[in-house]
This record gives C-alpha cells, sequence and structure tokens, in this order.
C-alpha cells in the first residue's frame, strides 16, 4: 500500500500536518490541498486543536510548489482538473490566511510556488538556514499564484518586484525581508519545538528558539532595485537594468541575463499582476486575481512548453512564443484579467472566519 500523500495527526493539542511526498520534494496534489482544507475546517471548530503545525517528510523541503508533472498531463487534456484544482487550493490559502488558531509553518529547505501558498500566509512562518524559497512561475512561462502577487507588491520597494520577475531561490535573510516569513530558527532544534507544541503555546516557546535575522543582500540592492524595477513595463525595466550593468553593477547584469531566459508573455504579465495586485484590498481578491489569470495560462504555449522544458525533458530551452518581449500583444495581457463570467473564483473569508469557535489567527 502507498503511503498517503498528506499526513494529518493530533499530539497532545498541537495539529499536525506532514506534506508526505518527499521524493517529490512535497509536491502539492488536488488530493493534498483538499485534505488540509478540509482537515484545517474540521480543526478550526475542535476545542482540542489549540493550534497547528505544517511540516514536510524527508530533508529537502516543505514542498517543491503544485505538482506541475500532473498539471502538464491536464493541459494536454483540456486542462479542467488544473482548475479545480487551483480553485481549492486559493480556497486553502485563503483559509490558512484567516486562520483563527495559531498556524505554524515550518519553512525549511525548498519551499516554491504552491509551498509558498501554504506557509507565508500563516500566523508564524518559520525558516532556516536551508531555506530557499521563491516564486519561480516566470521559469515555466506561468504567473505567480496562490497569492504571491499579494505578497510580493506589498514587499519593501521593488525588491518583491525583482523576486517576482527573476524568480529566485532566496534563502531565510531574503525571505524575512520580503515579508514571506517572520523568524529564523535552528533546524537542529526543531524536533524539541514541535515536541515543546504538543502541549505548550507557540506564543510562550518561540522567544527561546527565535536566532538573529541575518543581512539581507535585497535591502542593501535597496536603491537600485527600486530605480530601475519602479517602472510599469518590462522592457524599461531591462533598459534600466542595461544601464546599471553598463555602470558596472555585476548584480544588474546578472538580472538582465536572468530576465532574458524568462517567458516575454510571463514577465509581461506578472508585472501587470504585481501593479493590479497593489491595489487590490484583500488576499482574496489578489487570488480571485491570479485564478482569472491562471485559467488564460492553461489556454497558451508558454506554460506547458516552460514545463515540457523545465521538468518533464530537461533539456532548460524553452521555445517561447512570442520570443521577445516586443512581440507580446498588450490586448493578450489585458485580456488576462477579464471576468471569467460563471467560472469566477468567488471567496469569502468572513464565512471562513465565522465558522471558528476560537479567536488568534493572521488578519
Amino acid at each position: 500500500m502507498a503511503e498517503p500523500e498528506v499526513l494529518f495527526e493530533v499530539r497532545g493539542t498541537l495539529g499536525v500536518i506532514t506534506l508526505n511526498r518527499p521524493r517529490a520534494v512535497n509536491a502539492l496534489t488536488a488530493y493534498m490541498a483538499a485534505g488540509m482544507l478540509e482537515t484545517l475546517t474540521a480543526w478550526a471548530r475542535d476545542p482540542a486543536v489549540s493550534q497547528v503545525l505544517v511540516r514536510g517528510a524527508g530533508e529537502r523541503g516543505l514542498c517543491a510548489g503544485g505538482d506541475i508533472v500532473a498539471i502538464h498531463r491536464d493541459i494536454a487534456s483540456g486542462g479542467t482538473q488544473t482548475a479545480g484544482f487551483w480553485a481549492t487550493e486559493y480556497r486553502l490559502n485563503s483559509l490558512i490566511n484567516a486562520y483563527p488558531k495559531p498556524y505554524i509553518a515550518y519553512m525549511d529547505g525548498l519551499v516554491l510556488g504552491g509551498g509558498v501558498g501554504i506557509s507565508a500566509h500563516g500566523s508564524h512562518r518559520l525558516v532556516t538556514t536551508r531555506t530557499r524559497s521563491g516564486m519561480p512561475e516566470t521559469t515555466i512561462g506561468f504567473v505567480p499564484d496562490v497569492g504571491g502577487t499579494y505578497l510580493l507588491s506589498r514587499a519593501p520597494g521593488q525588491s518583491g518586484t525583482h523576486a517576482a520577475l527573476t524568480g529566485e531561490h532566496l534563502g531565510a535573510a531574503e525571505v524575512l525581508y520580503l515579508g514571506l516569513a517572520d523568524n529564523l530558527i535552528d533546524f537542529n532544534r526543531a524536533e524539541e519545538l514541535f515536541s515543546a507544541l504538543e502541549e505548550t503555546p507557540v506564543d510562550d516557546l518561540l522567544p527561546g528558539y527565535i536566532l538573529p535575522a541575518p543581512a539581507s543582500q535585497l535591502e542593501s540592492w535597496r536603491p537600485w532595485l527600486d530605480a530601475a524595477y519602479g517602472h510599469d513595463e518590462v522592457e524599461e525595466i531591462v533598459a534600466a537594468l542595461v544601464v546599471l550593468a553598463d555602470d558596472g553593477n555585476e548584480e544588474a547584469r546578472i538580472s538582465v541575463q536572468t530576465l532574458a531566459k524568462k517567458s516575454p508573455t510571463a514577465l509581461k504579465l506578472t508585472l501587470a499582476s504585481l501593479r493590479r495586485a497593489r491595489e487590490l484590498a484583500t488576499l482574496e481578491e489578489a487570488l480571485e486575481q491570479e485564478y482569472r489569470v491562471g485559467l488564460r495560462a492553461l489556454e497558451s504555449s508558454d506554460f506547458p512548453e516552460g514545463i515540457r522544458a523545465q521538468v518533464i525533458d530537461k533539456d532548460y530551452a524553452p521555445a517561447w512564443n512570442p520570443a521577445t518581449l516586443a512581440e507580446v500583444d498588450s490586448e493578450l495581457v489585458e485580456a488576462s484579467f477579464a471576468s471569467l463570467g460563471s467560472r469566477e473564483l468567488k471567496l469569502n473569508p468572513r464565512a471562513l472566519r465565522d465558522a471558528a469557535t476560537t479567536t488568534g489567527g493572521r488578519t
């Protein structure tokens, strides 16, 4: 018998969720998202559960994102299952954000894409020196989702724009600076902390485990990041980075090279998504916007091509269509944000809060 993809147990008064696909770095499936949504809803009402811990099996990470191999297969047959998966996943993200009890996310190792969605919306977000996190969607011809556009559009200055467009994997210092996590802890003491959480509130324990936050490169780069990424057109951002690179800014030069490898359409959609998300009042509005853009991406050629190049054939040579920023149709970008009509994702965080019997979660 194959082991379940996600494990649920109550230890003392601690509800423990363990993503259990270690060979796939716990990549999130529709089954896992549905199980988490159902169990977290039940635990929110259960007085025997006082707080929740989410962790990943194995040593490689919490979650490397959604199962994009399954998405690639589904796109070939119409993409209907992926649309349902995202609807459930985004409801899960909304529930985590509104959760009425402490939600402790152990963000050790890889925490990418969908892994950010099940961690960065929680009330207690813990990284380690092994953390490598980020939203690498432009690499596969997609756009940051699971609330990533909401979070990164609110990062200091234009640091979130840089992170979203380049899709870089970031260490603990950068994750903390971007606002995707709260505290750094020693992974060697994690099991000790988890055992203590079975009987003791996280806020009573955590001060004894927190390490000093390391200095962030993104913070030191803030002046040139703000200057280059403050533009509202990707071409203008690239041009500003080129000028900086010509003046000797090595990091700007690397950024130019990185952006040149990404899907031009995905870059334009990502920047537009971030700018729009910055003006939205709630996470749920951003998730609904991401759902619109995501369903349009299922109909594109770049999304399946990006997955093919990155994880199917692994030739890392996607044939983007169109191949340049100048060729991207601005009307197509605008149309990606249009209403889905009867397919609109409608999230109701108030209903999630009202279903609970205690308070204390993230707002």
